[in-house]
């Protein structure tokens, strides 16, 4: 019987992120939580002879949130270009996830026209030891650069 080795799997520690903002590539060592997701957008079909509502896949949609250290002034800059010039950042983000230790090789995804929700203006607590900022983000395009290979099984 085959099974996943430990060592494939990925760690969460083992990866990189990328804004891709205004043509200059800004790494985001401030990141300490990114997670992107697709959902597809379906509408309800009914059809004679059938009692039951089908589903039919009409688009999609991105959105993604990040839990960042509160280190950066960067996302601030960009919603007060918003709110004082009318200035709204698209931006890209490339989330690279590569664990050496694995035999899986390495995983590139790029969210394109990268658009955020809000963030937070400023923050005080005085009990944290670290501030962070969770950062809510929608996205319109998607391209995965480079793929996962097969682990090799035990």
């Amino acid at each position: 019987m085959s099974f996943l080795k430990a060592k494939d799997t990925i760690s969460g520690q083992e990866g990189r992120a990328y804004g891709i903002i205004n043509g200059r590539n800004e790494e985001m060592f401030f990141v300490k939580k990114l997670e992107a997701k697709l959902e597809k957008e379906k509408t309800d079909i009914k059809t004679l002879g059938r009692r039951g509502t089908q589903h039919k896949a009409t688009g999609w949609s991105g959105s993604g949130s990040m839990t960042i250290y509160y280190v950066t002034s960067l996302f601030r800059q960009m919603m007060l270009d918003y709110i004082n010039k009318g200035i709204d950042t698209y931006f890209d983000i490339q989330i690279v996830n590569e664990d050496p230790t694995s035999s899986i090789g390495k995983q590139t995804i790029i969210l394109n026209d990268v658009n955020l929700n809000g963030v937070v203006i400023a923050m005080l607590d005085t009990g944290s030891d670290a501030l962070e900022e969770d950062i809510d983000f929608t996205f319109e395009g998607v391209t995965m650069q480079d793929q996962f290979k097969a682990p090799t099984l035990g």
